[in-house]
């Protein structure tokens, strides 16, 4: 999703940072990783399934009106999203968790969530594609 795109669902600019062209800044991981290959692979495997079992765990009926607990899984998925370079995931979750914090509207957190969620997704594509080059 677009920078654009991105603050037309929000209907203001409260990105502070450019959006990444790509869903995985290669740069920021090898300097996160101090350029191990190795290491690149391990943490790439790691958000993979922490970021889909985090938007499964979002997406499902469980925490649906517990916002706390949607602000602590939503802020976990931020923190590993920007150790691995997936900073479009970083960024929406970010906003996913402020949107918890505030009185936003059961619906503008669901369009939150919903566009974390194909953030992520995005990241998970370029992680498979990634991890079978190399």
């Amino acid at each position: 999703m677009s920078g654009f795109a991105l603050r037309k669902i929000l209907g203001a600019s409260r990105l502070d940072q450019p959006v990444p062209d790509r869903p995985i800044d290669l740069v920021h991981l090898s300097r996160q990783s101090l350029g191990d290959r190795a290491l690149e692979k391990e943490l790439l495997q790691l958000f993979d399934r922490q970021a889909e079992q985090i938007v499964a765990r979002l997406g499902s009926e469980i925490g649906l009106g517990d916002r706390k607990w949607r602000r602590d899984l939503s802020h976990t998925l931020c923190g590993s999203a920007r150790a691995v370079g997936a900073l479009r995931v970083a960024q929406t979750a970010s906003l996913y968790e402020e949107a918890l914090f505030s009185s936003a509207s059961d619906r503008e957190l669901t369009v939150l969530r919903d566009c974390m969620a194909e953030e992520v997704a995005s990241a998970r594509r370029s992680i498979r594609e990634l991890l079978t080059e190399g």
